[in-house]
C-alpha cells in the first residue's frame, strides 16, 4: 500500500485563486440542472471563485482594535462579522476569524493584507458547490447496485457489499451519530424522517437551550440562511436535492417495504445546512464543521463522521484549522475527490487534498468496476473509490432518483463508517483505518488512489 501523503506536513505557500468550483456533486447534464454548468477545467481564475468584494482575515493574538483598523485601512476594510465558534474558544483563540468587505477585488486585498504585521493569514471567502442530473429508475429491482455485493441478490462485486453486511446482522444503531454539511435535506421524507438527528439538548421554544449560539437547533443548523430551517424544499422540491440524495444513501431506512435503503439503516443524521442557492462560503463552511465538533464535546453524541460532498476554491488555512478540530474529537471527515476528471496530486483539489489525518477522500466507480470518467483520482491524495455512477436515492418532495459523482461515492463510505461504528469500538483513526485497509483490490484504481481499491463494508 502506498503512504498517504496527507501524513506529511500542510500545503505551504499556497493560497490559490484556482480550482474554481470543484464541482464534487455530480456528473454530465442532461435534463435536471440545479445550476448554471460551470467551466470544468481544472486551473482557472475567476470572480465566481470567491465572493467578491470580501476576505477572511486571521489577526496575530493580542493584535489591538487599533492594529485592526490600521490593517484593515490597507484595503479600506469593513468588519462584516466576526467568526468566534465555540471550539474556537475551546482551543483557546479569543479572537476568531473576520470577514471583512472591500471595494477592492478580493485576490487585490488578500495580497495588500499579507505581510502585514499583525496579520496571521488572509484569504478569500471562497465559493463551494456542486451540480447534479436526474434519469433514472430500488434493491429489489437492480437499481441500488451501490448496495449490492457478490452474494446478494441481485448480485454485483462493485458495489459496497452493503446487502451481505445486512444479511450478517449489521444494520446500525440509533446511537451513532454522522453529520450531512452540505444543503439541506428533507428530514419528513419517508424514507429518512425515522434517522432524522433530533436535538435533545436544545427544544423549541425560542430558547438557545444548551448555549451553544444556536437557537431551536432541532435537526441541525442553516447556516446559509441563518435559521434553524434545514430544509427549504421549494416549490415541487426545487431545492435540497443534492443534500436529501446524499442522506438517503447515509441513512435511508431499510426493511420498510418502500423506496431505498441506505448503507446504514439505522442511524441520525444532522443537518449542517451551508449550501444556498448560490453555493456556500468557506465562511460557513467553518462555522458547520465547528458546530458539529461542538456538539460531540459540548454533550458527548457519538458523532463519528461528517459527510462532505462539496468542493472549490483554493487553500483555507481556516478552513483545515476547522478540519483538525474535528480530528481531535475522533471525527472523520470524509469528502469527495472531486469531477473534473483530474489527478488531485498534480492539482489538489479542496476540501478532500488537506492533509488532516482524518480526511478520507473518495473516488467514483461505476456498476462495472470502472473509475468514473468525471472522477478525480490520485494516488497520494485520493484514498479509495466507491460506487458513483447511477445511484438511486431518495429526492424531494417523498420521491426517487438517480445521480452520479463523487459526491454520490462519498455518502456510501460515510453510512460504511457508521455501519462499523455501530457494532465495533472503532472511532477516529482506528476507524479510517478499518475502511481503508478492507478496501478490495480494484484494477481501475490501482496507481490511482492510496489503497488502490474500493469500500467493502462487508469487510468490516
Amino acid at each position: 500500500m502506498k503512504m498517504n501523503c496527507r501524513q506529511w506536513g500542510t500545503p505551504s505557500g499556497w493560497v490559490a485563486l484556482a480550482v474554481a468550483f470543484m464541482v464534487t456533486g455530480c456528473m454530465t447534464e442532461p435534463d435536471f440542472i440545479e445550476s448554471p454548468t460551470p467551466d470544468r477545467s481544472s486551473a482557472r481564475v475567476g470572480a465566481q471563485d470567491v465572493v467578491p468584494n470580501e476576505f477572511l482575515v486571521k489577526f496575530k493574538p493580542g493584535t489591538s482594535e487599533t492594529g485592526r483598523e490600521r490593517a484593515l485601512s490597507r484595503v479600506n476594510g469593513v468588519v462584516s462579522e466576526r467568526i468566534l465558534t465555540k471550539m474556537m474558544e475551546k482551543v483557546g483563540d479569543r479572537d476568531g476569524l473576520y470577514l471583512i468587505r472591500t471595494p477592492l477585488d478580493a485576490a487585490e486585498a488578500v495580497g495588500r493584507m499579507k505581510g502585514l504585521e499583525n496579520v496571521e493569514y488572509a484569504e478569500p471567502n471562497y465559493i463551494y458547490t456542486y451540480d447534479a442530473t436526474s434519469n433514472d429508475t430500488y434493491f429489489t429491482n437492480g437499481s441500488l447496485w451501490g448496495m449490492y455485493g457478490d452474494a446478494t441478490i441481485p448480485a454485483n462485486e462493485f458495489g459496497s457489499q452493503a446487502g451481505e453486511a445486512w444479511a450478517a446482522g449489521h444494520t446500525g444503531s440509533s446511537t451513532v451519530i454522522v453529520g450531512i454539511i452540505d444543503e439541506g435535506f428533507q428530514t419528513d421524507h419517508p424514507d429518512l424522517s425515522a434517522n432524522i438527528w433530533i436535538n435533545p439538548f436544545d427544544k423549541e421554544d425560542g430558547i438557545d437551550n444548551d448555549g451553544n449560539g444556536y437557537v431551536d437547533d432541532v435537526n441541525g443548523w442553516d447556516f446559509d440562511g441563518n435559521n434553524n430551517s434545514v430544509y427549504d424544499g421549494g416549490k415541487r422540491g426545487s431545492v435540497d436535492k443534492h443534500g436529501t440524495h446524499v442522506a438517503g444513501t447515509i441513512g435511508g431506512v431499510g426493511g420498510n417495504g418502500i423506496g431505498v435503503a441506505g448503507v446504514t439503516w439505522n442511524v441520525k443524521m444532522i443537518s449542517c445546512k451551508f449550501l444556498g442557492r448560490r453555493g456556500g462560503t468557506t465562511a460557513n463552511a467553518i462555522k458547520a464543521v465547528d458546530y458539529l465538533t461542538d456538539m460531540k464535546t459540548r454533550h458527548g453524541i457519538d458523532l463519528v463522521a461528517s459527510n462532505n460532498s462539496w468542493g472549490g476554491g483554493g487553500f483555507s488555512q481556516a478552513l483545515k484549522d476547522a478540519i483538525d478540530r474535528a480530528n481531535t474529537q475522533n471525527i472523520l471527515f470524509i469528502a469527495a475527490a472531486g469531477n473534473d476528471g483530474n489527478n488531485n496530486d498534480a492539482t489538489l483539489s479542496y476540501p478532500s487534498g488537506y492533509t488532516s489525518a482524518n480526511i478520507i477522500a473518495v473516488a467514483s466507480i461505476t456498476s462495472t468496476g470502472a473509475i468514473s470518467s468525471f472522477s478525480n483520482y490520485g494516488a497520494n491524495t485520493v484514498d479509495l473509490g466507491a460506487p458513483g455512477s447511477g445511484i438511486y436515492s431518495s429526492l424531494p418532495p417523498n420521491t426517487y432518483g438517480s445521480y452520479s459523482g463523487t459526491s454520490m461515492a462519498t455518502p456510501h463510505v460515510t453510512g460504511g463508517a457508521a455501519l462499523r461504528a455501530a457494532h465495533s469500538g472503532d472511532r477516529g483513526a482506528t476507524l479510517k483505518a478499518t475502511i481503508l485497509n478492507t478496501a478490495v483490490a480494484t484494477a481501475s484504481l490501482s496507481g490511482k488512489t492510496v489503497t488502490g481499491g474500493r469500500l467493502n463494508v462487508s469487510g468490516f
